[in-house]
């Protein structure tokens, strides 16, 4: 169930205890990591970490009047979860993710950009920490023009 907190305070009010120390935990990890730039706020029912219009006015491209969404962080129905754009739009960035999970024997249960995980213990937040560092503001703006570029020119490919 998709959350309706209007602020980070009442989200996390919300969450059952063990959820709430979990996501609390993680969420000091991504703001003490987090490049400049980058702002926190609900989007999407989950705490998230954005490009603010300010500085990129174009916003998401699937709603424009959003900012674009770098990370978030949910407390979802069977488990928590990461989400992490960057890993999505940058190959290299996800093989590095893997390879790090691969190296503390830990079991990576990951979609396009989520990492999902019933237990604290299986995040290692060190890593979390060290993948939301790794890309600053403007970086990430470059390869989300980059991935759209490529989506339009795919589509435009397949239509001819």
């Amino acid at each position: 169930m998709q959350s309706t907190a209007n602020t980070v305070s009442e989200y996390l009010a919300e969450l059952p205890e063990d959820r709430q120390t979990a996501i609390r935990q993680i969420r000091a990890v991504i703001r003490k990591n987090l490049p400049k730039g980058y702002a926190e706020t609900m989007q999407y029912g989950m705490i998230t970490y954005v490009v603010p219009h300010k500085l990129y006015q174009a916003g998401y491209h699937c709603n424009p009047s959003d900012a674009l969404p770098y990370a978030s962080l949910a407390s979802q129905k069977n488990h928590m979860a990461v989400y992490l754009s960057s890993v999505y739009m940058m190959p290299a960035l996800q093989q590095w993710l893997r390879e790090q999970y691969a190296e503390r024997g830990l079991k990576l249960d990951m979609g396009k950009s989520c990492i999902r995980f019933r237990k604290l213990e299986q995040l290692p937040l060190d890593v979390i920490g060290e993948v939301i560092a790794k890309v600053p503001v403007g970086d990430f703006i470059m390869a989300y023009e980059d991935g759209l570029k490529l989506s339009r020119s795919n589509k435009a490919r397949a239509g001819a």
